[in-house]
């Protein structure tokens, strides 16, 4: 399994997002100048985003976007699903395949696939956030 760049990013994206909405709309421009990113290729990435309703946006000059949800309630599938065209592993459709590939699907990618899927599941924007800033202080203390 491979994640795009838009899945990357958008999690970055999202978790920045989360981290700085504080009750206020944020704008692309200043997450994409934190993360690094293009805002414009964030354009893409928040209108999918708010598609999958995870995010509400403002136009205006104080507009911007907020998370949809806690950050307690975002998974990280949440956040990817929208962004990436396949997450499994499952190699095409079982029509006319081989016995060892649809073996394979059933004994190893299937189980790969839900594997992945328990921990995107299980793993929420405000784990992460609180795993980054956990890991921030422990390099602040340990220079």
């Amino acid at each position: 399994m491979k994640i795009s760049t838009r899945g990357r990013y958008g999690l970055r994206a999202m978790i920045d997002l989360c981290m700085h909405a504080q009750g206020e709309y944020i704008s692309l421009r200043s997450i994409a100048k934190r993360q690094c990113l293009s805002s414009g290729y964030l354009e893409g990435i928040f209108a999918a985003l708010k598609k999958a309703g995870l995010v509400h946006g403002a136009a205006g000059s104080c507009g911007g976007y907020l998370p949809a949800l806690p950050a307690d309630q975002i998974t990280i599938r949440m956040i990817l699903e929208p962004l990436e065209s396949s997450m499994s592993l499952l190699d095409g459709p079982e029509n006319g395949a081989s016995s060892l590939r649809s073996f394979l699907n059933r004994e190893v990618w299937s189980k790969v696939d839900r594997a992945v899927a328990g921990l995107l599941d299980a793993t929420t924007v405000a784990d992460l956030m609180r795993e980054f800033e956990n890991r921030d202080h422990a390099v602040d203390s340990s220079s």
